[in-house]
């Protein structure tokens, strides 16, 4: 792997100790403290707060936005681009804005114009990492680059790699038109004969299964992927040989689910004796969305008596996670804090599964009430607190009361 050379960082740019200050600043709660101090359970008037014991940003999210604002502080004197979104949060990616990185956003089917960009220039890469063909293009380009990709993604597109040089078909687990995924399907192609395949959910798996089994034509599955597979993919051939993996942010044990699918099906097609020359499968799914995944699961054994889930509505992680919550407990998922209005009592909510958003008002009970908390992988502690404050001010609660509110012990 590249490390730090003349224009290409990927470990750090030497200006951590000045950026945490205003990075703790920025994103860093008190009120999230105080309900983390408290056992993750914490009273105030009618309300007791329950967090789930893992959220928020992860590792990979956290590097990448520290990263962004060293090259700020670093090449204070040049320009900055950022290749799409650091991560998918709004706040953090307007944060950078208003430092003036510019913005690189694709067309519809996933393609960068880099025109703009001269070798003088920096470009920041996003902890979803770039396309193959991109990378290289700004390696021509001659810019300075800021790899934030992060490891987990590493991981992944190591294991696709080497099932293309293997001769298997990476069937990848993902949304396609996803940066992340399509940043991964790339990798495939640093080989000539590299495949890949990606579905999105079981449904599409059963109909790849079917057609391993013999079940369906060769036409249909050209027909359903055909903006999904690598170019020239012939599922006669391309599906003799296969290997998984998947986009680390979405719902790990679907993840799991669909490598098992595809190993049944492999059997079937060519008996148990044969699968493991036919098929392959590690475990690519990311800690971090896995124990906020956890997290959430452990707080529906007791559900509280309402969820709200705080993340950006086009983050894969976020939305996984209120539909966890969904299946046990009423449950609003926020893009941001602003979603809580105090003065209106309202709610700007998408409910899970849904592209929809609503306002809604009456939607928090009388009485006393047990709120869970949690929140996607892009979403700093800053945007918990806040919902949390603005949940109290529904009850015109001081928000800084809580850090003196007292744990209710019978609980």
């Amino acid at each position: 792997m590249k490390q730090n050379g003349d224009n290409y960082f990927r470990r750090g740019l030497g200006f951590k100790s000045e950026v945490k200050p205003l990075l703790a600043e920025t994103y860093g709660s008190e009120i999230v403290n105080a309900i983390k101090a408290a056992d993750y359970r914490l009273k105030v008037g009618r309300f007791t707060f329950r967090m789930a014991r893992s959220l928020g940003f992860c590792y990979g999210v956290d590097r990448a936005v520290e990263y962004a604002y060293e090259t700020c502080a670093r090449f204070a004197d040049r320009r900055i681009f950022l290749v799409g979104e650091i991560i998918h949060n709004p706040h953090v990616n307007q944060q950078l804005l208003d430092r003036g990185v510019r913005f690189l956003f694709p067309s519809d089917e996933g393609r960068f114009d880099f025109s703009a960009v001269e070798p003088d220039d920096v470009v920041i890469i996003p902890a979803f990492g770039v396309k193959l063909g991109d990378f290289e293009e700004l390696r021509r380009i001659g810019c300075i680059l800021v790899d934030t990709t992060c490891g987990s993604v590493l991981t992944v597109w190591k294991r696709v790699e080497s099932y293309a040089r293997d001769g298997f078909t990476s069937v990848i687990h993902g949304k396609h038109f996803h940066e992340e995924t399509r940043a991964t399907s790339s990798q495939v192609l640093r080989y000539p004969e590299g495949r890949y395949l990606v579905v999105r959910d079981m449904e599409e798996t059963d109909l790849v299964c079917d057609f391993i089994r013999g079940r369906v034509d060769a036409d249909l599955i050209r027909e359903r992927f055909t903006d999904r597979v690598s170019a020239g993919f012939e599922p006669e051939r391309d599906l003799e040989r296969i290997g998984v993996a998947n986009q680390t942010t979405m719902l790990a044990t679907e993840s799991l689910a669909i490598a098992a699918r595809l190993a049944e099906a492999m059997s079937d097609r060519h008996g148990p004796e044969k699968l493991p020359e036919r098929f392959r499968s590690f475990d690519t799914i990311c800690s971090a969305t896995q124990d906020r995944q956890d997290a959430v699961k452990d707080m529906m054994r007791d559900p509280p008596d309402l969820m709200v889930v705080v993340g950006g509505y086009n983050s894969s992680n976020t939305n996984h996670l209120a539909s966890l919550c969904a299946q046990f407990t009423p449950t609003f998922h926020i893009e941001a804090a602003s979603g809580i209005d105090a003065e209106t009592g309202t709610i700007t909510h998408k409910p899970a599964g849904t592209q929809d958003v609503l306002v809604q008002s009456d939607w928090i009970p009388g009485g006393p009430l047990e709120i869970g908390l949690t929140a996607g992988a892009s979403t700093p502690d800053s945007l918990i607190g806040e919902t949390a404050e603005n949940i109290l001010r529904l009850e015109g609660i001081d928000p800084a009361t809580i850090e003196q509110a007292p744990v209710d012990e019978s609980v």
